[in-house]
């Protein structure tokens, strides 16, 4: 079966055949690939009136357990999203009530991000249905190979990653 890639890789093959392009065929898929997985998560979280960075700050803050808080740096380091877009992204979440900000009574100069009831009750009624979506997109492989894809993807991030 060819694809798009199948195509990009012919079309390199005819125009510079002494370039060796077949990394672009794993890159290519695996960018291709990401941006459907992304796709799928933005619909399910669409359904909760949430986005990715979003989730993954609710989620984040759920999963290091009561009493469901932390510094914005170690919520940066914890989470999915980059430092930058930490700020940011609390503002609108506090704004919708999601999360509080409180002074750290442990260093008076620092804030801690605490989940709210609402932003609890939000992210543990979304987890079910984005956990359900990741469920459906990976099914097409067995337990042995989605372990395999796990480890070559980590791989591929150390190596990238540098």
């Amino acid at each position: 079966m060819t694809d798009h890639v199948d195509r990009i890789l012919a079309q390199w093959n005819v125009e510079k055949p002494e370039l060796d392009v077949s990394p672009m065929a794993l890159i290519g898929r695996l960018s291709r690939t990401a941006l459907a997985v992304e796709a799928r998560l933005a619909d399910t979280f669409a359904r909760h009136d949430l986005d990715a960075s979003s989730f993954d700050v609710l989620a984040t803050l759920l999963r290091t357990g009561a009493p469901y808080r932390l510094a914005p740096a170690a919520l940066a380091r914890d989470s999915m999203i980059s430092t930058s877009a930490v700020a940011q992204r609390l503002n609108k979440l506090e704004g919708r009530g999601l999360v509080a900000r409180q002074t750290n009574p442990n260093d008076g100069r620092g804030t801690l991000v605490s989940l709210t009831d609402a932003g609890r009750r939000l992210v543990e009624t979304a987890l079910p249905d984005h956990v359900s979506t990741e469920l459906a997109i990976t099914a097409v492989l067995n337990v042995e190979e989605q372990a395999q894809l796990a480890s070559l993807l980590q791989r591929l991030h150390d190596a990238a990653a540098g």
